[in-house]
């Protein structure tokens, strides 16, 4: 049978839920390491990074908040299951994300390990969330729409927001660790502009 003339796959509803939990998990984990070092990112993370270090508030209840504007693009741009499944990442990643802090207690972590394993870490979550129609709300929403409506590489255009971002974190943060903070959200981008390509999968 022709390729071209088989129907079109997609994950079963239990294969959506196990992979959006677990590359919540993933991206979650991420973050707490940056997080223990002291260091930020691009996109809504990195603002409530910000916003949470300048006031104590807690990362996970500004990160979700600061994404609710963002689901009516969600909407609008890729229909209701995504706007559905991006809020329920949102907000495992927001539960997860202070859940795992007594948990997994960080005296301790290297500045440039944190950045690395972030990048890499957070970078095969976000992987996996597009992977099952969903996202990190926020830049991630406004990335993936650009690159199924014109092309331009996702990783790209959270690469662009994220230099502005930490443009004003300049005026914030010490700048060795602005430095290694850069140098894990460009590992985190590198890794979405290499591998993601809705092209290479079969299910969808």
């Amino acid at each position: 049978m022709d390729s071209d003339l088989r129907p079109e796959k997609h994950y079963t509803r239990f294969e959506d839920m196990q992979g959006l939990l677990l590359a919540s998990i993933q991206s979650a984990l991420g973050l707490h390491l940056l997080r223990a070092a002291g260091l930020m990112t691009g996109g809504t993370a990195g603002m409530a990074l910000l916003i949470s270090y300048a006031t104590g508030w807690a990362f996970g209840a500004v990160f979700f908040v600061i994404n609710l504007p963002f689901y009516w693009f969600a909407y609008r741009a890729r229909g209701t299951m995504f706007c559905i499944k991006s809020l329920a990442s949102v907000t495992m990643v927001s539960v997860l994300a202070e859940a795992v802090k007594p948990l997994l207690v960080i005296d301790h972590i290297n500045a440039a390990t944190a950045a690395v394993l972030f990048g890499v870490s957070t970078g095969v979550g976000l992987l996996g969330l597009f992977r099952h129609s969903g996202s990190l709300g926020g830049v991630s929403i406004i990335a993936l729409i650009l690159q199924d409506r014109y092309g331009f590489k996702a990783g790209w255009t959270q690469t662009i927001h994220d230099l502005v971002l930490f443009g004003v974190a300049l005026w914030l943060m010490p700048l060795d660790k602005v430095a290694w903070s850069l140098m894990g959200a460009v590992i985190l981008n590198l890794v979405i502009a290499f591998n993601h390509r809705r092209d290479w999968y079969i299910v969808t």
